[in-house]
């Protein structure tokens, strides 16, 4: 008799992002999978394969509904100097709020990294060139406007740029106040007017 899904999928992996969000991948074992995802342990296997797997589904998840999606509403602001401010200030607000301090999923996984099986590397690698990218095109917009020195070396700027974003999603789970965070926000602008 064939396997029958009697649960939501996207639901499913919803919930398993949320573990993996707020233990990691190593720490989250199949009992606070299945817990939390409301499914036994067959269901988990037949849906989704293995740990691994709904590993990769959940990142994935979390990255098209987190990055990539604020990364497209800022690329259609006006102001690519605006487009950055609002980035760090959206990410200190989301520090703020967030009360049990499980930072974020792309930077969590990118510090555990050499742990990481060689697909996992792939897709953060991927997104932080992709953010990279993002802070690249913002600067050179920024540039042609006027808005930015000339003079400024775009590739170090956005790669300082992401740096910058990292250390505040680290700093933002437990060790900086929010004061502390926005000068690290002010300081990724300054570098902009210089």
């Amino acid at each position: 008799m064939p396997w029958v899904k009697d649960f939501d999928v996207d639901e499913a992996v919803d919930r398993a992002m949320k573990v993996f969000w707020a233990k990691g991948y190593e720490a989250t074992s199949m009992a606070d999978l299945t817990k939390a995802m409301q499914i036994n342990k067959g269901s988990l296997y037949n849906a989704f394969g293995n740990k691994k797997d709904l590993f990769t589904r959940a990142f994935l998840k979390y990255d098209r509904e987190n990055r990539q999606a604020a990364i497209r509403q800022l690329e259609a602001m006006e102001d690519p100097v605006a487009a950055i401010r609002t980035l760090f200030d959206g990410l200190v607000a989301e520090s703020e709020a967030d009360r049990e301090r499980k930072g974020c999923l792309l930077v969590n996984t990118a510090l555990d990294l050499p742990n990481q099986p060689e697909d996992v590397q792939g897709m953060v690698t991927s997104a932080l060139e992709e953010f990279e990218q993002f802070f690249l095109r913002m600067i050179e917009r920024a540039q042609a406007r006027g808005q930015v020195s000339k003079d400024l070396d775009a590739r170090k700027a956005a790669k300082s740029l992401l740096t910058q974003v990292v250390g505040l999603r680290v700093m933002a789970r437990g060790v900086f106040d929010s004061g502390s965070l926005k000068a690290i926000g002010d300081q990724a602008l300054a570098q902009l007017a210089a």
